[in-house]
């Protein structure tokens, strides 16, 4: 029924904007921003270092093609850090609000 997705960005004013958008679009319920975070990593064959964002996204697990498809379009990112997480238990009532905070109410 809902899916946390993770994803990097570099630095909280985008990671902001980007959790405004998505949850204004209702293409996710939340975005929970977390500073702080050092990743080092392989890139184009050499070790970089970065100070980044986490970004814990709660979305309908229903919902997740469109909303890869859109964090992937204004993320700024060549290659976005993009993973999903299927809880093993959620709260119903925390579930239920996921999947009414995305719902269009047409």
């Amino acid at each position: 029924m809902t899916r946390f997705v993770l994803t990097t960005l570099p630095d909280e004013a985008t990671a902001a904007d980007i959790v405004h958008q998505l949850v204004a679009e209702k293409v996710a319920a939340c975005g929970t921003i977390i500073p702080g975070a050092r990743s080092i990593y392989n890139w184009k064959n050499s070790i970089e270092e970065a100070k980044e964002v986490v970004v814990i996204f709660k979305i309908p697990k229903a919902n997740f093609s469109s909303f890869e498809k859109e964090l992937r379009e204004i993320h700024p990112y060549e290659v976005p850090e993009i993973v999903a997480f299927d809880p093993a238990a959620v709260c119903h009532a925390y579930a239920d609000w996921i999947v009414s905070s995305c719902a269009s109410g047409d």
